[in-house]
């Protein structure tokens, strides 16, 4: 995976698409120090200070395992970090369908786009620093390292079935909580995992899309 970091940018996956559009060939991955107006989900901002995770990286849709749906795609990149992290002792858990949660605060999340035949990536998560209301990560990782073992996962390139399984199991830990879809709040308490990633919430079928 070819990196390219940058001091500070507005968003790693604005810069990563500009340089898709212009020609630039997947896989590459843009990094950034500072991040000032960074894409979250639903249009929102995720911003946030030096010593913090922001990345964003391509990769061509023919190098993605072949049971994967792009409707799945964030639970899946999400959770190969969050497996990551589990493993070296965090408590950090996946909240549907891409936020990484530590107890009960927000500490990072995933966001994908379809750029032709290029799933672009976003990543942002809080090791370091977070504004008020966010969690922070609760073990200690370098940036780079946390990057350099992450895309060593990513290129052993587990099937959505694997990665779906172990999901499936820590998937009561969003109970307590609410997702947004198409501007409507939905509890979380009663719903459904389905296989291929979305939710089923009073009889209506969410699903990601972020």
């Amino acid at each position: 995976m070819e990196i390219l970091y940058f001091k500070s940018l507005p968003s790693t996956h604005l810069r990563a698409k500009e340089l898709l559009l212009g020609g630039k060939k997947a896989p590459f991955a843009v990094v950034c120090d500072e991040q000032t107006n960074g894409i979250g989900s639903r249009s929102n901002v995720w911003s946030g200070l030096s010593g913090n995770l922001f990345v964003s990286f391509c990769l061509h849709r023919s190098s993605l395992p072949k049971d994967l749906k792009l409707e799945s795609a964030s639970i899946y990149f999400a959770y190969i970090l969050k497996d990551l992290l589990s493993r070296s002792g965090s408590s950090v858990w996946l909240k549907w369908p891409n936020d990484f949660y530590l107890h009960n605060k927000k500490c990072g999340g995933v966001i994908t786009t379809l750029v032709g035949e290029t799933l672009l990536c976003g990543i942002g998560l809080n090791l370091v620093d977070s504004p008020d209301g966010f969690g922070v990560l609760d073990v200690r990782s370098s940036r780079d390292d946390l990057l350099r073992d992450y895309f060593l996962s990513l290129e052993k390139s587990e099937s959505w079935k694997l990665v779906f399984s172990n999901y499936e199991i820590e998937f009561y830990k969003n109970q307590n909580y609410f997702t947004n879809y198409k501007d409507k709040k939905y509890s979380l308490k009663e719903s459904i995992l389905q296989d291929d990633g979305s939710v089923v919430v009073d009889g209506e079928r969410l699903y990601s899309l972020r």
